[in-house]
Formats: structure tokens, sequence, C-alpha cells
């Protein structure tokens, strides 16, 4: 089993980032994606006093499961690199998150089967549960795959309870949304150049 392990990293004294390691089905570490976008938004969520933005790009990693890649939390409200992991070759994404009720709850549910329909591939979206002491963060849960056309893959997991969650996915289906919607193919990068400006 290749495994996906949210850490808080600590490089050397006051320099921490929030990542996530990954390790193949043999035990073999295969690398780390740090999270890229840092949040400052309240109650509880002021990460930038803590951990610096991710220096690594957008890695994707060969499991024997195919190639995945990795996006944190707050991160997946930024389609640009949900965009970069597509073109690294990414076939299933995985989202581990720490997402609090009535702060994006709604957003929940949007935004990552989106991102499996514009870029192709599987989502895993992955939330704790559980009540936070510090802070007063109520943690929803609703882990849930989404498949590339957007569809959630079975029901999502408890809202108030762990649970595991465990889903077949097809991954010939890629190849049929892919042949039937030209994605990538159809991208005009020649005309995004505005869209990495400060």
């Amino acid at each position: 089993m290749a495994i996906i392990v949210p850490i808080y990293e600590i490089e050397q004294d006051g320099l921490y980032y929030n990542t996530a390691a990954v390790i193949h089905n043999d035990g073999t570490y295969l690398g780390k994606y740090r999270k890229t976008h840092i949040p400052h938004v309240a109650p509880g969520f002021w990460e930038k006093f803590y951990f610096r933005p991710g220096n690594l790009g957008y890695p994707v990693f060969s499991t024997a499961v195919g190639r995945v890649g990795v996006y944190i939390c707050y991160d997946r409200h930024f389609p640009e690199g949900w965009r970069a992991l597509g073109l690294a070759g990414a076939r299933i994404v995985f989202n581990p998150s720490a997402t609090s009720r009535g702060l994006s709850q709604y957003l929940w549910r949007l935004e990552q089967p989106a991102a499996a329909v514009a870029n192709e591939y599987f989502v895993g979206a992955i939330n704790r549960v559980g009540i936070e002491p510090l802070g007063d963060n109520d943690f929803y849960g609703q882990t849930y795959f989404a498949d590339p056309r957007g569809q959630l893959m079975g029901d999502a997991a408890s809202d108030d309870k762990d649970e595991v969650l465990v889903r077949d996915l097809d991954l010939a289906q890629l190849t049929e949304v892919r042949d039937l919607w030209q994605f990538y193919r159809d991208r005009r990068p020649d005309s995004y150049e505005s869209l990495v400006k400060p």
C-alpha cells in the first residue's frame, strides 16, 4: 500500500513546512510535497505564523497504482497547482485537509470534483474529523473520491467519526474521458502569460 503522510516538517530550527511525505508500497520514501498556499484566516487558521510556503513545486510520484500528486488543504482553492499536477502526469491527486465547519464547507464538494473534471484525473479529498480544543475548530470529515467526470465514487465518509474509505478506481476511465474531452490538447498556454503576473 502506498501512503501519503501529512507531517509538520522541521527543516531546521525556525524553518517549518506543512508537508506530505509519499511512501511507496515497498516502503521506499519517494519524496514530499510542501504546501504552497499558506492561509491566514480566522478563526484559528493563522498558518503564516508557523509555516513557510512550499518551495518544491508540484512533484508527481510514480507508485504501483500509477502517478500520484499531492495538494494540501488550503491549496485546493488555487486552480494553478491542480493543473500543474495534471501536466506533470498525475492520475490521482490526494488532498489531505483539516477544514472546519462553516469556513468553507460549502466548497468542499464543489472545488475538488471540479478540479477532477478540469484536469481529467481522480481526486482523493481527505478531511479530518473532531474538535480541536485550541481554536475550537470542528472538523467535518466527509472524505470522498471524485472521478474525472466530477462524480463522487460512492458515499462520502462520516462527518463526525473516523472512517477508512476504500474505493476501486478504474484508471481506464482516464483514457476514456481524456479521449472525449481534449482539455490538454486544446490548452492555449500562449495566451496565459497574464496569469503568472503578480
